[in-house]
């Protein structure tokens, strides 16, 4: 029986991406508008995806959104990726898993552009929010996803509460970022 998300991402409140985010599109806007703008962006390279996105989130009861706005977020859709590696060598793929010994030490799995890929990537997601649905069981289950998505950045040892759960992401907005570039890709058809 595969797990299944019990939020809809659409209700998940968000502030966006922060200014700092927004910089790196050189936007003079930040919040809701930057993410939605940089998955606007992304959207082109993003379409080449879209199939084995939609397979993955059927398998695992992830919105396919949602994966979409991991992927806008962690590598533009493959933009910033050299030879399928970020973050310096530590990271891998699409959803950039974290294979750093020191960091999630999870091994590369499938080639950087593969379903495989973003099969090993969401199943460590929904590690994530389960993780944090256990830890949170008094928040919504919208405040549980965006706890979740925030651990997938940060660990849920470094998400302490189901309000500001960006408090030790990167840039400070990684789960806000997410949701928002999710909820655009749920209203473009993902």
């Amino acid at each position: 029986y595969p797990f299944s998300v019990n939020a809809n991402i659409n209700n998940v409140s968000t502030t966006g991406a922060s200014a700092q985010t927004a910089r790196q599109d050189r936007l003079g806007v930040s919040g809701v508008a930057a993410s939605h703008a940089m998955a606007k962006t992304d959207a082109g390279r993003m379409a080449r995806y879209k199939n084995i996105i939609k397979a993955t989130g059927q398998k695992h009861g992830v919105d396919p959104a949602l994966i979409a706005g991991i992927i806008s977020r962690e590598s533009r859709a493959g933009n910033v990726l050299q030879n399928g590696w970020g973050d310096h060598g530590n990271a891998w793929g699409l959803m950039q898993v974290d294979v750093n010994p020191h960091g999630g030490g999870h091994r590369a799995v499938g080639a950087w552009d593969s379903e495989e890929h973003l099969s090993q990537a969401t199943g460590i997601l929904t590690h994530f929010i389960q993780r944090i649905e256990k830890k949170f069981p008094q928040c919504t289950k919208e405040q549980q996803l965006k706890g979740g998505i925030a651990a997938y950045n940060a660990g849920d040892g470094r998400v302490h509460s189901c309000e500001n759960v960006d408090a030790n992401t990167t840039g400070k907005d990684y789960a806000n970022d997410v949701v928002a570039r999710a909820q655009w890709y749920k209203q473009n058809n993902y």
